[in-house]
């Protein structure tokens, strides 16, 4: 499969493909247990949603259950006790909108199907949020396709590289945020912020997601196979988002960030001087006017230095460096200039439609207004927060502001409808929602994104495998499968025409196996 990676000057680039690992909170009302309930909701959900995977005998806590979805070509699983909803790779921020809500629709079916097994007095609830309140935060993961080069730039070569893309990051939080009342992390006392995850955000960079969380994560795992000119860069930082137009600018954004690092078109006077600082007091500042230094010396709001960023990639746009890397790059060009200028008017009132915080906090003022008795440190305001994001559309407040019409929508309805169903046309997600299909239920080994492992039945009780590696992001596509996954075709004769491995025994299978067998005997026992 060719790879479609372009060339502009002496520079390598590549479309920057999204990929997104989102976790979701999760708890059974009605249910007692001292270690709470997240594991019985997560698992009840899970079990609600059809997918294949491959069996492990120990369980892993940070990812457990993991099911690969033939419908869109994404997969979801456990992490740490909260269902966790990864998207299938697409290339436009559009289709992350898109692919996004048609995910959530996939946990809410889930939700009222699990609903429907839980005895009476039990209701498990669903949160699209990043904090529960009490401490713990969950992540909103996002992925992006990059050159080697670009981030061997970011991480062992150019140091001011990095501290660009952190300046970045921690100022979009002002279209980025999903908001949040109240504080967490012993950080100081704020009625409402910007950010659901800036107060768990500790460090400048660094490998790890759930401890001493950076701004930047460095985590190198491509998911491409054994490409040497492919990378994967990993973000945490971003809270959930509903609102299109915030997710819409979450990825797209970065998308162009990224382009224009790939590009090394960095400019060191937009680097902070402390990046963790600035996030903690640009989230606590929701009157979008405090000033945090620069390394250059001068002090500037996040808005001011969102529109450096903004300025770089209209020159950059101008000269077409975003075409055939960033779809769309015009339109979201267009949509940031207008978000920060509304932003710097302060007229909240026309971007509560667009962004999250914006909108949550509309919600609660009106509910202020109406409760006079009430104030930020009541727990129903906390409450109100968490029904923000709730996926019960009878409950959710964000679900009931867009069945209103009072929700900007830049995706239709039909386009989130076909990704609860299909898969993006143009990434591997079509080749391995495909070839799931085509392999049914006992056809598939085991998974990951970048190869699948097929199931034949051999001589005996031990089958024969097939793997077929899948390290392309850009390959296995609708127009490239087109020739060899046509109508009649077997799936033997498709993975002979991808260059699937042969069928062979493999010994390792056999111990797998045995272990499998002995779960299954054990399991028959109890």
């Amino acid at each position: 499969m060719p790879r479609e990676h372009a060339y502009r000057g002496d520079y390598e680039r590549v479309a920057k493909v999204c990929g997104a690992d989102i976790e979701l909170g999760n708890f059974i009302q009605g249910l007692r247990s001292p270690e709470g309930t997240g594991r019985a909701a997560s698992r009840a959900l899970l079990r609600e949603i059809p997918g294949f995977g491959g069996r492990t005998g120990a369980e892993d806590p940070q990812d457990w259950g993991r099911k690969y979805l033939a419908s869109n070509g994404g997969c979801v699983y456990i992490d740490l006790d909260h269902l966790e909803c990864c998207l299938p790779e697409v290339r436009s921020a559009h289709e992350h909108v898109a692919a996004w809500h048609a995910m959530l629709r996939i946990a809410r079916q889930a939700l009222f199907d699990a609903n429907e097994r839980l005895p009476h007095g039990q209701k498990l609830h669903v949160l699209v949020n990043n904090s529960d309140g009490l401490g713990n935060s969950y992540g909103s993961h996002l992925d992006f396709l990059v050159t080697r080069r670009a981030w061997d730039n970011l991480f062992a070569r150019k140091m001011h590289y990095l501290l660009y893309l952190a300046a970045f990051q921690v100022s979009s939080i002002v279209y980025t945020g999903q908001g949040k009342v109240g504080s967490e992390n012993r950080r100081g006392d704020v009625p409402f912020q910007l950010s659901q995850r800036a107060d768990f955000l500790e460090t400048l960079v660094g490998e790890q997601t759930t401890y001493r969380r950076p701004i930047v994560n460095a985590r190198d795992e491509p998911l491409c196979g054994r490409a040497p000119d492919l990378a994967r860069l990993h973000c945490i930082f971003f809270d959930n988002s509903l609102c299109h137009g915030s997710a819409l600018l979450k990825v797209g954004t970065m998308q162009m960030m990224l382009a224009l690092i790939e590009a090394e078109r960095v400019d060191p006077t937009l680097i902070l001087e402390d990046p963790v600082a600035a996030v903690h007091a640009w989230s606590h500042d929701p009157g979008l006017t405090a000033r945090m230094p620069m390394l250059s010396g001068s002090e500037l709001t996040a808005i001011e230095l969102q529109q450096h960023f903004l300025e770089e990639a209209q020159r950059f746009e101008a000269i077409g460096g975003f075409e055939g890397v960033v779809p769309r790059a015009g339109e979201m060009v267009a949509l940031w200039e207008d978000t920060l200028q509304k932003l710097a008017a302060g007229d909240l009132a026309s971007l509560a439609p667009r962004i999250d915080w914006a909108l949550k906090l509309h919600i609660l003022a009106q509910a202020l207004e109406r409760r006079p008795q009430l104030d930020w440190r009541a727990p129903e305001m906390k409450h109100l927060d968490h029904l923000y994001g709730s996926l019960d559309p009878g409950a959710g407040l964000f679900w009931a502001w867009e069945a209103r019409g009072a929700v900007e929508r830049h995706v239709s309805e039909d386009e989130i409808a076909r990704f609860e169903h299909e898969p993006p046309d143009d990434t591997r997600a079509w080749g391995r929602a495909m070839l799931l299909r085509a392999a049914g239920p006992h056809g598939v080994y085991d998974i990951d994104w970048d190869r699948i492992r097929f199931r034949e039945p051999g001589a005996g009780y031990w089958p024969l495998l097939r793997t077929l590696e899948m390290e392309d992001p850009l390959s296995f596509t609708k127009a490239a499968l087109g020739d060899v996954a046509g109508g009649g075709t077997s799936l033997d004769e498709t993975l002979d025409a991808l260059g699937a491995s042969p069928p062979a025994f493999i010994a390792k299978a056999v111990v797998q196996m045995t272990t499998i067998r002995k779960e299954d005997e054990d399991h028959a026992r109890t």
